[in-house]
């Protein structure tokens, strides 16, 4: 009895270690979108070859760095917060980096978000919650034998396959034509091969945990493996978000490489976990209405990123009531007991009016 209080004990502990991680991750990630943005312009202003034509003179920027160097805090909190929490909590908290980066490109770049975008945000957000309420739990998965049959598995590697195969289509045939008009190319490409490192993330995570553990991991090829892979995966990710970074706004870049990168990860860990086989009719719907919230969110930042929203296109109530709210709530105090009459015809309130101007006059 006392066994199972401390190990209930202990698992909540470490939910909260976990859930302390995962937060501390998404406002390092947010804010190395801003460095390497700030990098990118001042590279910019120099005249140097930018990423988004291929140049690399960011390397030579302190800003980048300090952007990368952010960016790498905050997947090593990412990293370690696997270990500690459900990897259903861990990846849709991604979703407060939407939030840091886009406040700070607001304070920081002078980048504007109209309504639209304020919205989108606060929808993609509100869908993340909800997944992470109904989201499916992972199968158990303790040693590096157990990942190496799960890597072996046919719908994986099927999975691995398209992601290859689609990321190499939108590298060479529509990143020259479509890459620097449409956002979706590179942020695609960063979010399929993203998914790709988290399973390298996770298996990472059960060879550390063996090795700490006193087993002879470092003789296992697999974790050397999935090492390669996963800096394989990571410069990827890095080259092709700079790139977007380089072309387009960041507070549109940021939300919807979460929203593509979130889809493709859970996509990625219900293939390769089999998450969904235990999932309840309630988490089904939950996790789709969750999801379908995020994309409403994405199309109201993404198709009305360009539109403003002036005072001019509030509805007519809301301007008279913005523009005269103080003097009618003046009147309304002040001409309180006529206003209870509401048997009184128009004529009849306008003679009362009169009255108790003339009266107020007259003392």
């Amino acid at each position: 009895m006392q066994g199972a209080v401390m190990e209930g004990v202990s698992g909540r502990y470490d939910f909260y270690i976990g859930l302390g991680l995962a937060l501390s991750s998404s406002i390092f990630i947010g804010g190395s979108f801003i460095l390497k943005k700030k990098g990118l312009l001042k590279l910019a202003s120099r005249g140097s070859i930018r990423a988004g034509q291929g140049g690399h003179a960011y390397l030579r920027e302190w800003l980048w760095w300090a952007g990368l160097l952010s960016m790498g805090i905050g997947e090593a909190a990412n990293f370690a917060a696997y270990a500690f929490a459900p990897a259903t909590l861990v990846t849709p908290l991604g979703a407060l980096s939407v939030l840091v980066s886009a406040v700070l490109s607001s304070y920081f770049l002078n980048e504007h978000l109209n309504v639209h975008g304020k919205i989108g945000c606060i929808l993609s957000v509100l869908g993340s919650t909800v997944m992470v309420i109904h989201a499916p739990q992972g199968e158990e998965v303790s040693s590096l034998e157990s990942m190496a049959e799960k890597l072996k598995d046919p719908g994986f590697i099927a999975y691995a396959v398209c992601v290859l195969v689609s990321s190499i289509l939108l590298i060479f045939v529509a990143g020259p034509r479509y890459g620097r008009s449409n956002v979706l190319v590179y942020v695609l490409v960063c979010s399929a091969i993203g998914s790709l490192s988290v399973s390298c993330v996770k298996g990472l995570g059960i060879t550390l945990k063996e090795l700490f553990a006193g087993k002879q991991v470092l003789k296992e090829p697999l974790g050397w493996i999935l090492l390669i892979c996963l800096v394989i995966c990571i410069s990827v990710q890095i080259n092709y978000l700079n790139k977007a970074l380089d072309i387009f706004n960041t507070s549109v870049v940021t939300p919807i490489y979460y929203v593509l990168f979130t889809t493709a990860v859970m996509t990625c860990s219900a293939i390769l976990f089999k998450e969904w086989q235990h999932m309840v009719l309630h988490n089904i719907i939950g996790t789709i209405s969750g999801f379908l919230t995020i994309v409403s969110g994405i199309f109201l930042l993404h198709a009305f990123r360009d539109i403003p929203f002036p005072p001019d296109l509030l509805p007519l109530f809301l301007k008279q009531g913005r523009a005269d709210l103080h003097t009618f709530w003046r009147e309304a105090e002040k001409h309180q007991s006529c206003l209870h009459q509401p048997l009184l015809g128009p004529e009849d309130i306008h003679k009362g009016s009169q009255s108790v101007e003339e009266e107020g006059e007259s003392v």
